[in-house]
């Protein structure tokens, strides 16, 4: 079984920063597909960004430029630093991992991020 939890959401004004970690109790994972997805109230899931290695990472347009999603396979740690944060990025931010072949999926209950003046 593998738990994800994760932290670091809040209260944080347009423009700010937050840095979200995503804690792993997984054997291999390194072999997990990592990866932040968002939901905001009354729309779907949807992706944010994916690192399913430590050299190959993927961005939503809406991230590009302002996310870095990173992993560090020794902690078992996922992180998710988002600057520039817009009012739009208001979610509950979701880590997620996929087992090889896609064979299992994994979610975090959620942490909500909240972008307000």
């Amino acid at each position: 079984q593998v738990q994800l939890v994760e932290s670091g959401g809040g209260l944080v004004q347009p423009g700010g920063s937050l840095r979200l970690s995503c804690a792993a109790s997984a054997t291999s994972f390194s072999l997990y597909a990592m990866g932040w997805y968002r939901q905001a109230p009354g729309k779907q899931r949807e992706l944010v960004a994916t690192i399913p290695s430590g050299s190959i990472t993927n961005y939503a347009d809406s991230a590009k430029g302002r996310f870095t999603i990173s992993r560090d396979n020794a902690r078992k740690m996922v992180s998710l630093q988002m600057n520039s944060l817009k009012p739009e990025d208001t979610a509950v931010y979701y880590c997620h991992a996929e087992s090889p072949f896609g064979r299992n999926h994994y979610w975090g209950q959620g942490t909500q991020v909240t972008v307000s003046s």
